[in-house]
């Protein structure tokens, strides 16, 4: 069930060009292109500001004593950290409307962005801190994002128009970090922090309009004390009953105060669904984390070996490994933005969710079951970035639509626990096995490949099992056009 105030008369716009311009990506109808491009234009500013400030994260990281290791650690320092933050998040959602939730979070962030500027110009030490943070604020504020995505959108309309909103996404992870390589040789890298938050800032400005929209379409036939301009984020589970007089519609908010409403992780774990979607997640980077392993692993070796040999080209091991890695990354963004705009809103149309989830596991476990025998370079990479460029479109896509047949309360709140906790769950666990594999039983590049087929077959079960209950859900509520 979704928190949608659908109260527009349906056909009340007329199509236009960008509607029409749009269908060669997706099935948009009258009136929805102007919304979809401006939710593509906040996600694309919103991963822009990442890509920006990613290099001076890893500058700073890196410079430091044991650099590489340590960020392996602060993975784990990121998930307890967000075992309160998650839930103060939703005490925060418990209490503000949708727009100010949106502004108040965002506002933290900018204002971080500019204290370590001053505090990175006055040369006290901030690598871990900034570490820790930007792990946080990458996932939270992308979560934040699509919970408000989800709640603007029918499930009808999220799984048709969601691959077009989350094209900006693809093109902003490419463009914003071709835009750090543009700015640091002209400004340095603390600057980027600064160029950050005027982004961020642009990307708040762009939500309050998409907001202000879809209430003035929607909402107008509301009391301003039912809608979502004064309504807190997270108002529980809600029924809509519309009649023809639209001045006589009633809603029914049961358990709208914060002290009634169930905490963030208890939503996770007292709902099937929800707890399904997040071991799911868990599972999906993990085996994402340690496949990066391997391939990081196997480039060094190669990169070792062909120093050694004189077939590196003049290069030295850390200038081939570079060049590997852009060569590498730029494939895999290619890859995923073609998926994103020709493949994604057409899978989900004439196949399905319950399909959809399906299609990264069943990849990645025949690619898996390849390095698993035969773990040489170019096989490895090929896997990588069929995996990766899956992940970046399908499987990102996907993850996000299905939320869609969810309340408000587990939009806002359990998928932030579930895309910012249970995600980094995935990099403590890749973490932990690492350590055991290298440390203790000497696994070999083999050895890590058959460990991730093993977790691909629970990945494939757990998807399998998230795209059944999505099909009931989908069900229970296409049988009830009362509900939203």
């Amino acid at each position: 069930m979704t928190g949608r105030l659908d109260l527009a008369p349906p056909g009340s716009e007329q199509p236009g060009q960008l509607d029409r311009a749009l269908r060669l990506f997706a099935d948009v109808r009258n009136g929805e292109g102007g919304t979809a491009i401006l939710l593509a234009l906040n996600v694309f500013l919103l991963l822009a500001t990442y890509y920006c400030i990613r290099p001076v994260r890893e500058a700073l990281i890196l410079s430091t004593e044991g650099g590489p290791e340590l960020k392996s650690y602060l993975a784990a320092g990121q998930a307890i950290l967000l075992l309160g933050l998650v839930p103060a998040y939703g005490a925060l959602a418990d209490r503000l409307p949708r727009r100010r939730l949106l502004n108040t979070v965002t506002a933290f962030f900018i204002l971080c962005l500019v204290a370590f500027y001053g505090l990175a110009q006055g040369d006290v030490p901030i690598a871990v801190v900034f570490f820790l943070w930007v792990g946080i604020f990458n996932l939270m504020i992308v979560a934040q994002f699509w919970s408000f995505a989800n709640d603007l959108y029918t499930k009808e309309q999220g799984e048709r128009l969601f691959a077009i909103v989350a094209v900006g996404a693809s093109l902003g992870a490419v463009l914003g970090a071709r835009l750090a390589g543009w700015l640091i040789p002209l400004f340095g890298l603390p600057q980027l922090l600064l160029v950050a938050a005027g982004l961020l800032g642009l990307a708040v400005a762009i939500s309050n309009l998409v907001d202000a929209r879809e209430r003035a379409q929607h909402e107008v036939h509301l009391p301003s004390r039912l809608t979502t301009a004064e309504l807190p984020a997270s108002t529980g589970e809600y029924q809509i009953q519309t009649v023809e007089d639209a001045k006589k519609l009633t809603v029914s908010l049961p358990g709208v105060g914060p002290a009634t409403r169930p905490g963030t992780f208890r939503l996770v774990f007292g709902n099937r669904y929800l707890l399904l979607i997040a071991l799911l997640i868990t599972f999906v980077n993990w085996v994402n984390t340690t496949g990066e392993y391997i391939l990081g692993r196997t480039v060094v070796d190669a990169a070792r070996a062909a120093v050694q040999s004189g077939s590196a080209g003049g290069l030295s091991e850390s200038e081939y490994i570079g060049r590997f890695y852009s060569e590498f990354l730029f494939v895999v963004s290619l890859t995923a933005l073609g998926l994103q705009l020709f493949i994604v809103s057409r899978l989900i149309k004439y196949v399905g969710v319950r399909v959809g989830v399906m299609v990264l596991p069943i990849l990645a476990f025949a690619g898996y079951a390849i390095l698993a025998f035969a773990p040489v370079l170019a096989l490895v990479r090929m896997v990588k970035i069929a995996e990766n460029a899956t992940d970046y479109s399908i499987q990102n896509t996907v993850r996000n639509v299905l939320f869609l047949p969810t309340s408000r309360d587990e939009k806002y709140k359990a998928k932030q626990a579930i895309d910012s906790f249970f995600w980094r769950a995935g990099d403590v666990l890749s973490a932990a096995l690492v350590f055991v594999g290298v440390t203790s039983i000497e696994l070999g590049t083999t050895g890590f490949a058959r460990a991730n087929l093993l977790l691909t077959c629970v990945w494939l079960l757990l998807a399998l099992a998230v795209g059944r209950e999505y099909a009931r859900k989908s069900k229970a509520l296409e049988s009830n056009p009362a509900l939203r």
